[in-house]
Order: structure tokens, then sequence, then C-alpha cells
């Protein structure tokens, strides 16, 4: 494949996937904007307790999703069609039965967990609420990321798009209309976040009725060596995701001890802000797993390093844009989210916004070399990215410099875990290239 083609289909599958994540995002920020506007800090406390939990389920969705979507790819091109759709079948199965179990643990545990994330009894009756509704749409979120990676890498990318946007923008709708004419108040703001994928899943299932459609479902048992594949080749990006819900809980309950609820309302929109721009790196990550993991099908090492040239380069230009206009412009961001004008929660989020969002200079080149590892069956080094990042470096970091320098000491902790990550994958890229171009 010539340079400029390359560049056209990066092009073509990264911007698509990019709006894509960006809609998807405002699934949480739409409930953020309107739970602020409806029930002040208050509110806004309790929805960043409870987000977390979200995240493992994206996550889990992500995992098969991905996995099972890059299975398919190294199967047909294999000329592998029935295990192909085998592959299919059995995400969407296991996708299903993780759902349930879900559900059936937010009915029954949604107060208890909701204690163990850090609420209190200001908190606590919004908290489970919204974890209880959002448990309860989780088979609807794990099939709609498996769908998504389907459709996306069956060369359907816009409307894997449409999919996305759609339901994103249907959850901003139904925000408003549950929220304020009908005062659904929490409930009303998870009930719409949990008929988006709804309502997305309806968009993409146009695909599969579709005569260009190439993934069927087939009669197969669940095979746990195939099982085992499908989570083997989407765990980093499982990882991702959850370990975004971890320093969540880590940030939340050492913010808690620091400036209390005022503080996890500030933190809660910083990290909700936080949540686009890794929609953005995400964007770029799921645009390139396709071209990617064709690329290395074909054994095509040119078009292998100029689509990872192209990811990295357009993640350190997206970061700088990104923190530019983030540090003009975050007293008007924050404010969006500060119903009450809070001062204190405007001073706390200032200062947090422009010290996080350093971190993302690095984020984005090991959320891209994350998604470039597992597309190129490097399972083991996305792995390390991914743990690192979520748990062996960040929960540390952030009690450490929290003990020395409170506040800033958490803000920082982002910044400096990403940054040693940064090393680490720049490290294991090149190892990888001296053994790819042997």
């Amino acid at each position: 494949m010539g340079k400029n083609n390359i560049l056209k289909k990066f092009i073509k599958y990264v911007s698509l996937n990019v709006i894509g994540m960006i809609g998807l995002s405002f699934y949480i920020l739409a409930d953020t904007f309107f739970v602020s506007k409806a029930l002040g800090s208050t509110g806004l406390a309790a929805l960043n307790f409870s987000i977390s939990l979200y995240s493992l389920i994206h996550g889990t969705g992500l995992m098969i999703g991905i996995g099972a979507a890059t299975s398919y790819i190294f199967k047909r091109s294999k000329n592998n069609q029935k295990d192909a759709n085998e592959t299919f079948t059995i995400a969407v199965k296991i996708g299903i039965l993780i759902g349930i179990i879900f559900l059936i643990i937010g009915q029954v545990f949604s107060r208890e967990i909701s204690f163990i994330l850090g609420a209190d009894s200001s908190t606590i009756d919004y908290s489970s609420t919204y974890l209880k509704v959002i448990f309860s749409f989780a088979p609807f979120f794990i099939l709609n990321n498996i769908l998504l990676a389907f459709v996306r890498n069956d060369s359907a990318p816009k409307l894997a798009m449409a999919g996305m946007l759609i339901g994103s923008f249907s959850n901003i709708i139904l925000d408003y209309i549950f929220m304020f004419p009908l005062k659904g108040g929490m409930f009303g703001a998870a009930l719409a976040t949990g008929l988006a994928p709804v309502i997305s899943i309806m968009v993409l299932s146009i695909h599969y009725f579709n005569k260009s459609n190439t993934f069927n479902f087939v009669k197969c048992k669940l095979k746990l060596k195939e099982i085992k594949n499908i989570f083997s080749l989407g765990l980093s990006s499982f990882i991702n995701e959850v370990s975004s819900g971890i320093v969540l809980i880590t940030f939340n309950l050492v913010i808690l001890k620091i400036s209390g609820n005022i503080g996890v309302a500030a933190y809660g929109v910083v990290a909700n802000l936080a949540l686009i721009v890794i929609a953005i790196f995400t964007g770029i990550a799921q645009g390139i797993q396709p071209l990617t993991s064709r690329a290395y099908g074909k054994k095509d090492i040119f078009e292998l390093n100029k689509i990872l040239k192209y990811s990295i380069i357009t993640s350190i230009g997206l970061s700088t844009l990104v923190y530019l206009n983030t540090f003009i412009f975050s007293e008007n961001l924050i404010n969006i989210f500060n119903s009450e004008n809070n001062i204190k929660l405007l001073n706390i989020a200032i200062k947090g916004l422009r010290i996080y969002f350093i971190g993302f200079f690095f984020t984005g080149i090991n959320i891209v070399l994350t998604a470039y590892f597992s597309a190129i069956e490097k399972s083991k080094k996305a792995f390390l990215i991914s743990i690192c990042r979520g748990f062996l470096i960040i929960i540390p970091m952030v009690i450490f410099l929290s003990n020395i320098l409170g506040m800033n000491g958490v803000w920082l902790s982002f910044v400096l875990t990403d940054f040693i990550v940064a090393l680490i994958s720049v490290t294991l890229l090149f190892k990888n290239k001296k053994f790819i171009d042997k």
C-alpha cells in the first residue's frame, strides 16, 4: 500500500473513531452537567463515587469486543470464516452472560458498594440509585461495545461512529427530559445513560442485515480456549479502562480526607473533562487497531511503521492543542459544572486542571502503544503498560505525594505516573522494532 493510501486510511479510521469516542464520553459528561444543575455539589460528589464502576462495565465490553474483533480479523486473513463466526458468537454469548452477573450484583449490593466507594450519609442515596440503574443496563453497555468493535473492523467505521453519536445525543436529550420536566433526579440521569447503548445497538444492527456484513451467528458451544484468546487480546483495553475507575476510587478516598465532599466534587469536574481527552486517545487507538492488525497479518512492516508514526504524531499534536485550550479556558470549563458558584470548588478545580492535564502529553503515547502492541499480538507488552498505568505506579504515587504536597500531590501523581510509563512504553517499542526487523 502506498504512503498516501496509508495516510488516507489512517485519517478516515482515526477521525471517525475519535469523533465517535468523544460522543461516547458524553454518556457520563452529560450526567455530570445535568446532575450539577439539578443536585449541586452533593449530587456531583455522589456521581463521582458511582461512575468508577461504570468503567468496569465499559472496560469489560471493550475487552470482549476488541479482543474478539482482533481474533476475527486474524482468522479471516487465513480464510477461516467458520472459526471467525464462532469467535463473534462466543463474544456475544459471554458478553451477555457477564452483563447479567453485573445486573444481579447491582440489584443486590448497590448500597454496600456505594459505602465502600466513599459515599456518606449525604451522598449514599444518590450514589446507590445511580449504581443500581447503571448495573441494570450492563448487558447493553457490553453488547454495544462488542458490536462497535465488529462493525468498525468490518469496514464500516462511519456506521460505528453514527451509533456512538446517536446514542450519546439521545443520552443528552433524555437527561434533560428525565431530570427537569419529569424531575427524575439521579434515577433520571442513570436511566438516560442506560438507554443510550440500547439506541446505539439499534443503529449498529443495521450493519448485520447489510449485504456487506461478513460476521454471523453460528451454532457453537462456549470454548474455554477461545474465551481465553479473546480476553488475552482485549486485556490491555480492559486494564486501561478499569484503571480509570481504580484511579477515580483512589483519588476520591484520598481527596475526601484532604478537602471533603467539595474536593471530591472538584475532582469530579476534572475527571469528567479528562474523560473527553481520554476518549480522543482511545479513538486513535481503536482507529489504528484494524489497520495495524491487517498490516501485521500481511507482515507489511512499512505500513506498520507508518501507522505507528502517524499515531504518535497525532497524539502529541492533539495533546498540545488540548492543554493550551484547557489552560486558557479552565475557569469557563469548570463553571459549566459549578452551578452553585462555589469558590472553593472553582479554585481546587482550576489548579487541578492545569496540573493534571500536563499528564496527557504522555497518556496519549501510552494508550496508542498499548493498542499497537495488542494489535500485533504482543499482549504481554500491552498488559505491562496498562498494569503500570492502572495499578503498580499510580496508587502508591498518589498516596505518597498527597501526604507530602496535599492536593497538588494528587494532581502531580497522574502526571508523574504517565511520564514514567511513557519511558517504559518507548523502551518496549524499540526492543520490539528490533525483533520485527529481524
